[in-house]
């Protein structure tokens, strides 16, 4: 992934239709890049934090500041925890409910739904305060809930510097939107030409952000791979991942096929203990707890089996590694997923059957394997920091 910035060709001099052509002018000028970025994340599950602290990563590695601040904390009275704890509880427990949720607030569709915006402006003052105290160039969003705040506060014109919204999804919901937002940075084109439909504003595309580390194999890759051989015999290694909450539906009939078939399944439960107790008691299963080293037990194993299109999802890709969803969340989960697949870069297999054929297919070297590999490896275009830094030249919301 490169990480030099994509200026564009400067403009040509301007034309008064009617009148001569005007004496040539010196080039246009790019605008001065942000030299402090205040990112707001989000500590749901883990993907946004993890978004958000490669954002500031890069930031830091080019000479910037950056300051990361969970947009949860700057609601009042608590009112971030319950929404944390709320939003696992229903994942976990209650999808339905979740889906229901996401149908009433988030999916797309023409009919009107209820905004995100009156909640998130609980959060305003304590956002307004602390960009008075740090005064960043730009303000950058990795989570919906700070999208509309900033949208909000910019559309009033109360947030003086520009707000840059990477959206992490695949499918951009109602609740990334908002048109007082000066720049959407989003994965795919697809979903940047929805943003810009959407809004009126602008939005590109810029793929994925992944940690460098995740484009090849580390030390500790060798060490995963023994371990692998030493407990599955042999058999190909399939990561199935839970997300930071371990979440999921029939997960332990999804470890049972693929010992039944051959395959070694690692099941990640995240900090759900509960879950990952039940599941190391399968025989065949193996559940290693935590992972703090993702990157070398992705390029350890054949292929990822995921349920949410999320960054574990772009990790894989980043590493090469072969993606099927099977039974995605609902919501947000179940769109990416489709949102994936209709890319070409992970298959979905709705079924137990389907899930067997993809993996057979997608584990095994060849054409599809390795096709699959650098569809994925393709959505890594440039990097959306460059794209960041830039939005200081962004135009006012009117």
């Amino acid at each position: 992934m490169s990480s030099e910035s994509s200026v564009p060709p400067p403009l040509p001099a301007a034309e008064v239709p009617g009148t001569r052509r005007a004496p040539a002018r010196p080039a246009l000028t790019s605008p001065p890049e942000a030299r402090r970025l205040l990112v707001l994340s989000a500590s749901m599950g883990s993907g946004h934090d993890t978004v958000a602290a490669e954002l500031a990563r890069r930031a830091r590695a080019a000479g910037k500041e950056a300051q990361v601040v969970d947009v949860l904390a700057l609601l009042p009275g608590g009112l971030g925890s319950g929404l944390r704890g709320f939003y696992r509880t229903v994942v976990r427990e209650a999808p339905w409910v979740y889906a229901g949720i996401y149908d009433l607030f988030l999916a797309p569709g023409p009919r009107p739904r209820p905004s995100g915006t009156p909640l998130a402006r609980l959060a305003g003052g304590r956002l307004l305060s602390l960009v008075g105290e740090w005064q960043p160039d730009v303000v950058v969003p990795v989570f919906h809930l700070a999208a509309q705040l900033t949208g909000h506060l910019r559309a009033r014109g109360a947030l003086r510097v520009p707000s840059a919204v990477v959206v992490v999804d695949f499918a951009a919901h109602r609740q990334w939107l908002h048109p007082g937002n000066d720049l959407h940075v989003c994965l795919t084109d697809e979903t940047a030409g929805e943003v810009r439909r959407g809004t009126g504003r602008a939005a590109e595309a810029a793929g994925p952000v992944v940690a460098p580390e995740f484009f090849a194999a580390g030390p500790g890759t060798a060490v995963w791979r023994r371990r692998l051989e030493r407990y599955g015999g042999g058999r190909p290694a399939v990561l199935v991942s839970a997300g930071a909450w371990g979440a999921g539906t029939r997960l332990a009939d999804t470890a049972r096929l693929l010992v039944a078939h051959g395959f070694l399944p690692v099941v990640l439960c995240g900090r759900n203990e509960r879950l990952r107790r039940a599941l190391s008691g399968v025989p065949g299963v193996l559940t290693p707890g935590w992972v703090t080293d993702m990157p070398e037990l992705l390029h350890a194993c054949a292929a990822l089996v995921d349920n949410a299109a999320g960054q574990t999802a772009v990790q894989a890709l980043a590493a090469g590694l072969p993606v099927v969803g099977h039974r995605p969340l609902p919501g947000h989960g179940a769109e990416g997923v489709r949102r994936m697949a209709a890319l070409g870069v992970c298959d979905h297999a709705p079924g137990p059957e389907a899930l067997l054929h993809s993996l057979t297919s997608l584990t095994a070297p060849g054409a599809p394997r390795e096709e699959r590999i650098a569809a994925g490896r393709a959505l890594f275009r440039k990097d959306p920091l460059d794209l960041v830094v830039r939005a200081t030249g962004a135009s006012r919301p009117s």
